[in-house]
């Protein structure tokens, strides 16, 4: 049996969605989250960069809980793998988060304050 992973309380969590401005508004007007980060738009020149950290999407949070809405690629795209295992720095957030997949191909984040 694997070592099990110590976790702490949860950071964050992304929900992928099919509409991101219906959601979008579900979550802030319906249950008071507020949006922190968001998507450029695609002419913007940072847009390629901050893709990479914000799949198009938005951040949102409320309380100490953070969440990230992502719209749903496109039809037959998969995960890419090769951003699993790359640890990405979001400096604005004092994090550090490692992408990775479960068994199902679902996937999962760790993070970890910047040191």
């Amino acid at each position: 049996m694997p070592e099990q992973i110590p976790t702490g309380e949860i950071h964050h969590l992304r929900l992928t969605v099919t509409d991101l401005e219906r959601s979008r508004e579900f979550y802030t007007q319906l249950l008071g989250f507020e949006v922190i980060a968001e998507s450029p738009p695609p002419d913007d020149p940072s847009a390629a960069e901050v893709f990479k950290i914000l799949f198009g999407g938005v951040v949102m949070s409320r309380g100490s809980l953070i969440m990230g809405l992502r719209p749903m690629a496109a039809s037959g795209e998969r995960f890419d793998p090769n951003r699993v295992g790359q640890i990405t720095t979001l400096a604005s957030f004092g994090i550090d988060v490692l992408p990775f997949e479960d068994p199902d191909g679902v996937q999962l984040e760790l993070t970890a304050p910047v040191t």
